[in-house]
């Protein structure tokens, strides 16, 4: 699932605010008239307050994945999130105004505020999902291409609806293959005949996935054409691929996708600021998390033999090794034999403190201590041990180049891909790693960041 700060995505955060700020002014409106409702605005900072009140509802919805479309079309989860969204805004709004009298909207108003708001968002969402699904909205694509590279971005296309794309069909060697796994699948005819195709179907967009751009079944003429006449829209698989997904395809790669990507250069000022802050950041982390770690500290000496903290070698940017810093979750003799074992889910090898610690993230604390060294950042690439990396760059392609960036506490893998222990998992999280790699901007950063703060408060990913 992507999680981009997508033009759709701004557009109905924007809505949101609209319609909790009109609501709660309606709500004064209903409560204390026409009169009352001026006198709290101008009189007692109403604007100020309500604009706080926007604020923690747009929190809460975030935390309850509601700017996810894949909740929104589902119409049961959606109504019970924006229930326990609203309620949790409700809940904190009301804890505040009881230790700060002064930010109190008004008697009652917050009720009703709550009600008219999750009436307008229930209507707003439930119109986004008819308007996902309904087969005449979204541009409609033809995709170019054969086995699993054609299949994988349609697959793609219709997980996610509300990118805006509808597939009208495909043009491929290998239809049964398509049709055995989508089997909605419409073969549209051969490629010879692709302008009359576009033509009587009226394709919006070609997405090309061929493995071979050369020789006369590429159809360099007929898209140089279409292109020029100006009414299609011709994209490369790969290029559309990583856009509606977050992540690139390894099979769809190759070198001159690194050459070519358009990746900003980063300069020395870009980076000396990015790591003055982690810097930063990681040192009021490493503060405010004093007492949790002290505690912590005091359980994992008082549950089982061995050191408080965990040191481990792992490989960091530009190839260097590094040793991380861990509170040690696991027994002392977890690998006693000297070999190299992949975390699980639920590890056998885990203390009691360690599977709470694991849990909600707390074993993570020493690193800031990393990132203060200047050996980590706060956000990429989570560095991996010498001896998996030493596998998985034999048997993952590109695998080497996550290293092209400092490792990160937290990633765009990490909030995107469940814990992995497998080389099929970390090939799955490389294309998320080498997405991030190529689209880093602070943007994605906080995107990231604040994803992680939901995953640790709802503890989702845990290992």
């Amino acid at each position: 699932m992507s999680k981009r700060l997508s033009l759709r995505t701004i557009g109905l955060i924007l809505t949101d605010i609209l319609i909790i700020y009109g609501g709660m002014l309606f709500a004064l409106f209903l409560r204390l008239g026409s009169g009352g409702t001026i006198a709290q605005l101008y009189e007692n900072n109403g604007w100020l307050k309500i604009s706080l009140a926007t604020f923690i509802c747009l929190l809460t919805l975030h935390l309850y994945d509601l700017y996810d479309y894949t909740v929104i079309n589902n119409r049961h989860e959606l109504l019970l999130r924006l229930i326990q969204a609203l309620g949790s805004a409700w809940a904190l709004l009301a804890v505040l105004f009881y230790f700060v009298p002064t930010l109190v909207i008004g008697r009652g108003v917050l009720i009703f505020s709550i009600i008219i708001t999750l009436i307008l968002l229930l209507a707003l969402r439930s119109s986004i999902h008819f308007l996902t699904g309904h087969p005449e909205f979204g541009e409609k694509i033809l995709i170019i291409g054969e086995g699993e590279i054609a299949i994988d971005t349609a697959e793609a296309v219709l997980a996610r609806r509300d990118a805006g794309y509808r597939i009208n069909g495909f043009i491929t060697e290998d239809f049964e293959a398509v049709k055995a796994r989508i089997p909605t699948a419409r073969f549209l005819g051969s490629i010879s005949d692709l302008e009359s195709i576009v033509l009587n179907e009226k394709i919006d967009r070609l997405v090309i996935s061929l493995r071979e751009r050369r020789g006369s079944s590429f159809p360099a003429d007929a898209l140089l054409r279409i292109s020029l006449a100006g009414r299609v829209s011709i994209e490369e698989g790969t290029s559309f691929y990583e856009r509606i997904t977050g992540r690139v395809h390894l099979d769809m790669l190759r070198p001159s996708w690194f050459i070519f990507s358009g990746r900003k250069r980063a300069t020395p000022l870009k980076m000396f600021f990015r790591d003055v802050v982690s810097r930063f950041l990681a040192s009021i982390g490493l503060v405010l998390c004093f007492p949790v770690a002290l505690l912590t500290a005091i359980l994992i000496k008082l549950d089982s033999k061995g050191e408080v903290f965990y040191r481990q070698e792992r490989v960091g940017k530009n190839g260097d090794i590094f040793k991380v810093i861990k509170f040690r979750s696991m027994r002392s003799d977890a690998e006693a034999d000297g070999n190299a074992v992949w975390a699980v889910s639920d590890d056998e090898r885990t203390t009691r403190v360690g599977r709470v610690i694991r849990k909600i993230r707390v074993d993570e604390i020493p690193q800031f201590w990393n990132i203060i060294k200047g050996e980590m950042s706060f956000v990429g690439p989570r560095p991996e041990r010498p001896q998996f990396v030493s596998q998985l760059s034999q048997k993952i392609q590109f695998y080497e180049h996550r290293h092209l960036f400092a490792p990160g506490l937290t990633g765009w893998a990490q909030i995107n891909y469940p814990y992995g222990a497998s080389v099929e998992d970390a090939r799955q999280k490389l294309q998320f790693d080498l997405y991030y790699i190529k689209n880093q901007t602070l943007t994605l950063d906080l995107i990231i960041v604040f994803e992680t703060i939901k995953i640790i408060l709802f503890g989702k990913g845990a290992r």
